[in-house]
């Protein structure tokens, strides 16, 4: 997608603080930091949201979740533990229409917030 935020992210065309990419994925952190570790795990292949997985890109999921492990490791939130978000839709919240996981961590998130 020529104007789609996050693949212009993942593309290098707008900077980011990248903390992971291979060939399936790009993370980096948010600009808007909710927490002391908050960082977005996007696929490099455009995919609207949760309701466009199929058969075919379904595989990124598991990917996603396994990169998530290496960065909660790099940076130190995988001993107290974090929270993996996706907002689909929105209702749901999604403000960029790219598939994209909030990974946040560094502080207690007790549920719900108060």
């Amino acid at each position: 997608m020529n104007d789609c935020l996050f693949c212009k992210i993942a593309n290098k065309e707008i900077p980011s603080q990248c903390v992971y990419e291979d060939e399936l994925v790009f993370a980096f952190k948010d600009i808007e930091p909710q927490a002391p570790v908050h960082i977005l795990i996007i696929p490099k292949e455009h995919i609207l949201s949760a309701m466009e997985l199929n058969e075919e890109n379904a595989n990124v999921i598991s990917h996603i979740f396994l990169v998530a492990g290496k960065i909660a490791k790099d940076s130190g939130i995988d001993k107290t533990g974090f929270r993996i978000v996706n907002n689909c839709g929105v209702d749901g919240g999604q403000t960029v229409g790219h598939l994209h996981f909030h990974m946040l961590g560094g502080r207690n998130l007790m549920w719900p917030p108060g």
